[in-house]
């Protein structure tokens, strides 16, 4: 059986004394930065709004960045302790707060951040629906850059398998890290990591990219963030059935997962969101 050995990667970039930049922190930044500028050329193109064009502004998108980086961070580590870690946090409080360890949940993310677009375009007057579709449009970035930040940690492997392409989630450097163990094991895996990469993050971006720019989907408020829930759910769905479930949680019930149980939800209202939308008349 033939298999690649995971690279000795480590997960600080730089390390300067105590301050410590990590792969997985720089992959946030990145995500967070380019989608932000992404974002603000999107709301100061209005050939792509139709006859009404963009109802929000640049500066509105500069001024929600700080409200995006608190839903991200705050949502996504409730959604993990709630989700993924239930009771794990009571026996160590201070570890909410190492986010360099990792253990950030995407459904709680987007719920944070949906919070935050909620409170921030009620305060600011503009409508939430065009605001969620260029968050929506742009978050793709970040989703990329974190998925890979995902596999240069070592982290959230798949399943056990004999494809040509399988990882060995073990070297020195992450016995060094674990006690002299690899929790993935010696057994060949699934790069999942990289597969929602290149699901969540690439084609996920091209689909919505095409949405925006050839069909004007911007022009019906909701389309393109019902569009990024429903896709987002499938394909978390799909690269389920490659990933290895949590180990705190196994599987939920015959052959679902914590992920797919929180995917399904998300495919349904991103359809609904996707009929409301399209049936409404173009401005």
């Amino acid at each position: 059986m033939s298999a690649f050995v995971f690279p000795e990667i480590d997960p600080i970039l730089v390390q300067i004394g105590p301050l410590a930049v990590r792969w997985y922190g720089l992959a946030y930044f990145a995500g967070i930065l380019i989608g932000w500028r992404y974002g603000r050329r999107l709301v100061a193109n209005a050939g792509i709004w139709g006859a009404r064009g963009a109802p929000l502004k640049p500066t509105d998108i500069d001024d929600f960045l700080l409200w995006l980086v608190v839903g991200i961070v705050l949502g996504g580590r409730l959604g993990y302790a709630l989700f993924y870690q239930p009771g794990s946090y009571l026996n160590d409080p201070l570890g909410f707060f190492r986010l360099w360890e990792g253990g950030m949940a995407f459904h709680g993310g987007l719920l944070g951040t949906i919070a935050a677009m909620a409170i921030f375009a009620r305060l600011r007057g503009i409508p939430m629906l065009s605001l969620f579709d260029v968050a929506a449009a742009s978050v793709t970035f970040g989703l990329f850059f974190g998925r890979v930040a995902n596999f240069i940690n070592a982290e959230l492997w798949g399943r056990v398998t004999d494809v040509p392409w399988a990882v060995i989630f073990c070297n020195a450097s992450i016995e060094a890290m674990h006690g002299g163990v690899c929790p993935a094991g010696p057994e060949p895996r699934h790069p999942s990591q990289l597969y929602e990469a290149a699901l969540e993050g690439l084609l996920l971006f091209i689909v919505l990219r095409v949405l925006t720019h050839r069909y004007m989907a911007l022009a019906r408020p909701g389309l393109v963030g019902g569009v990024f829930i429903a896709g987002y759910g499938a394909a978390r769905i799909f690269v389920e059935f490659f990933r290895e479930p949590d180990p705190q949680l196994g599987m939920i019930t015959g052959f679902l997962t914590m992920g797919m149980v929180l995917s399904i939800p998300m495919v349904l209202v991103g359809l609904a969101a996707i009929g409301w939308a399209a049936s409404r008349r173009t401005p």
